[in-house]
């Protein structure tokens, strides 16, 4: 005996499929997100020297995001190092150091920048008098 079957209804086993297809493809997207955001956050490290290319001990390293113009400070070590970590990518930034009567000369940070670990080297000098 033959049992007809329902031209009207669409096998099971390609929805299935499909539905399988439609999750997966989901959580790709959803991972490839979030590795995405993780890996565009930036980070900025150096050194601060002096004229004569000696590292500067705890030296206050200045970073200034362009955009809100909140100020965030390292000491540097006592290699002359310093290190600003969990950047977003889409914001200017300037930089510059101090140490006594020393400073460096500000630079910037574009945000057209594409690398994601960026390396300055702050040289200090005598510092401008404002008079």
């Amino acid at each position: 005996m033959n049992v007809p079957t329902r031209p009207d209804r669409p096998a099971r086993f390609p929805r299935i499929l499909l539905l399988a297809w439609l999750v997966m493809s989901l959580a790709h997207c959803l991972s490839a997100q979030d590795n995405k955001g993780e890996a565009q956050l930036r980070t900025v490290h150096g050194t601060a020297i002096d004229k004569d290319d000696n590292p500067v001990p705890s030296s206050v390293v200045y970073l200034v995001n362009v955009k809100t113009q909140s100020i965030i400070t390292r000491i540097t070590d006592s290699s002359g190092a310093y290190r600003f970590s969990g950047l977003d990518p889409n914001v200017d930034y300037e930089i510059h150091a101090e140490h006594e009567n020393l400073t460096s000369p500000t630079r910037t940070i574009s945000s057209f920048d594409s690398r994601r670990d960026i390396e300055v080297v702050l040289k200090l000098s005598r510092r401008k008098s404002t008079q």
